[in-house]
């Protein structure tokens, strides 16, 4: 199971997940169950805690589902906190430059080849399976890099050609309000913006991700004409918000019938 989504990325095949920001593990069941290839457990929007991670994460994984934890920054320790609680890989926030995206993977491994502390934890079966951690690591981990600032937008290639980096996904946010243009995402500037991180993840094969926050099947499938091969397909509390209103406003039309 580990090495699945790693396998699916190399390849350059669609995989399709979705975000946690619900720190409640019968969510993350649920969801683990409903067909993702991988979820996603935000720690940097939400108040989760890293406790509350360390359960999500373990009932992903008894599903058989990689779980990835989008981290607060690129800091080595949660990093190391979340790889050793059982975690898949990483989803790195603000990788503007190819120092930002080493040190993300670097961080990930054990020395010589990363810097990461060894201890035993639940990623290593509590000591019993060290050896096969120990294997796994040295190219196990899945690394996701998030674009999301214009000063990233020169530094393209060479983020994406970082061994170890895995793919990217946009943050469309974050990228229109350091363009100035917060969530103005019809201006030229930033569909032009847009597009040139697609292009430049195609040409130097690393896989595209875009997260699709509303539920929307019509994005979702257009994302999918337009290369984006890692998709995160809305978030716990929008799909859970959308069906309750949906529901919602039936019974408020045949009321007014």
């Amino acid at each position: 199971m580990k090495t699945i989504l790693k396998e699916k990325l190399r390849k350059g095949e669609l995989t399709i997940g979705s975000w946690i920001t619900i720190g409640n593990s019968a969510i993350a069941e649920i969801l683990a169950n409903s067909g993702f290839d991988w979820l996603v457990v935000d720690l940097e929007h939400t108040t989760i805690s890293l406790d509350q991670a360390g359960e999500i994460i373990r009932t992903i994984d008894l599903v058989g589902l990689p779980a990835l934890v989008r981290l607060t920054d690129n800091d080595p320790n949660q990093i190391k906190r979340v790889m050793d609680a059982g975690a898949n890989g990483i989803v790195v926030p603000m990788v503007n430059s190819i120092d930002d995206a080493k040190r993300a993977v670097s961080a990930t491994r054990y020395a010589p080849i990363g810097n990461r502390g060894v201890g035993l934890a639940r990623a290593q079966n509590y000591g019993s399976n060290f050896r096969d951690h120990l294997e796994w690591q040295k190219d196990g981990p899945v690394v996701i890099v998030q674009i999301e600032h214009q000063s990233a937008l020169d530094n393209l290639t060479e983020i994406f050609s970082v061994p170890g980096v895995d793919g990217f996904i946009i943050g469309p946010y974050d990228l229109s309000c350091s363009m100035e243009i917060p969530g103005e995402f019809d201006r030229p500037e930033f569909i032009k913006a847009m597009d040139d991180i697609l292009q430049a993840g195609l040409k130097a094969g690393c896989p595209a991700g875009l997260h699709i926050v509303e539920p929307d099947t019509d994005r979702l499938k257009k994302a999918i004409r337009e290369g984006y091969r890692f998709i995160a397909y809305s978030v716990d509390m929008r799909m859970l918000d959308v069906s309750a209103r949906a529901g919602v406003q039936i019974v408020k039309e045949i009321k007014s019938q």
